[in-house]
């Protein structure tokens, strides 16, 4: 193993920049170049790589984003656009390739791998911590904690004028945002991919949770089988006449801000791990955490499998909105 490549692909997560600062010290300390390419696969296709020294992954462990860069890239999904990723590659003569991404970017990794001999190794970059076979992916942790603080700041101007807020959280496919956000900030009710919404109980609870109080908090994952948050508050008002509904869209500022001390450590030791395994020889495999331990599962299950909620997690989010 004498060069190897690295990309962040998908979208951004805080943490990313620590997992690369990683890859690369990493990498460097076994005498091993790092070719780091921009944009993700699209900059692979356009040969955008560059060397990667010490002085570029100084002084950005406490970065949100990621310096290299990272775009959605549809010629990557075709034959042609791939072969030329495979011969800037071959160009480059790297004997390996660090992904850090989601499952879309792990799928391109895994279809790359098909069509070139050449180790991959996966590293979960995704606020929506939705890849099997890891407890926490980068940036989740810090997701949280963006939410859990700007559902803080609404409960103050929601109690202030007697309003009910529904919170739209990043979450298209999977609640964990919404879930344990939701938890965390004691909302009234979480409304979650894995659930089916239930119109008339949502009513009943934003009554029952309203007397008495000045104000009531629903967290919405965007990917909620009812709708987002706006559509939500449009089906539940014509049977809560009398009551403030205010709808608040998060948006992209979950996946931005200053990493987490959570995030900072398991990006550094997943990027660390990701190196390991190239120079081991191994292939295929997304560098996962469960616990304090560092795991590996085939970049193939990660993409198979679906990261589901903890039921002991949903179970006690609904005992904790019964009155």
């Amino acid at each position: 193993m004498r060069k190897i490549a690295l990309i962040t692909s998908g979208g951004d997560a805080p943490g990313m920049n620590a997992c690369v600062r990683a890859v690369v010290k990493t990498a460097k300390s076994h005498n091993i170049e790092v070719i780091g390419i921009e944009d993700g696969y699209q900059g692979m296709i356009e040969g955008r790589g560059r060397e990667m020294t010490y002085n570029d992954v100084n002084n950005i462990i406490q970065l949100g984003g990621t310096i290299l860069g990272t775009a959605r890239s549809e010629e990557f999904r075709t034959p042609e656009g791939r072969q030329k990723a495979i011969a800037n590659l071959k160009k480059w003569q790297v004997d390996g390739l660090v992904v850090i991404g989601g499952d879309g970017s792990f799928a391109g990794a895994q279809t790359l791998s098909r069509e070139i001999d050449l180790p991959i190794i996966g590293v979960p970059g995704t606020i929506d911590n939705d890849i099997f076979g890891t407890d926490h992916t980068i940036g989740y942790d810090t997701a949280l904690n963006t939410v859990v603080s700007a559902v803080d700041k609404i409960r103050d101007t929601a109690s202030s004028h007697h309003r009910i807020f529904f919170v739209e959280v990043m979450g298209r496919d999977a609640g964990f945002i919404a879930l344990n956000s939701g938890i965390a900030s004691g909302a009234d009710d979480v409304l979650i991919p894995e659930e089916w919404t239930d119109i008339d109980a949502l009513v009943n609870t934003i009554k029952e949770s309203s007397k008495g109080r000045r104000s009531s908090i629903i967290i919405v994952s965007e990917g909620d089988d009812a709708g987002g948050a706006k559509e939500i508050m449009t089906k539940v008002k014509p049977f809560l006449d009398g009551y403030d509904l205010r709808c608040s869209i998060l948006g992209h500022i979950q996946r931005g801000g200053s990493p987490s001390v959570l995030d900072r450590i398991l990006a550094t030791r997943m990027g660390y791990e990701a190196v390991n395994c190239l120079i081991r020889g191994e292939s295929g495999y997304m560098i996962g955490a469960k616990g304090e331990e560092m795991v590996k599962i085939s970049l193939e299950r990660s993409i198979k499998e679906h990261a589901k909620p903890t039921p002991d997690k949903l179970e006690m989010m609904h005992r904790l909105k019964t009155r």
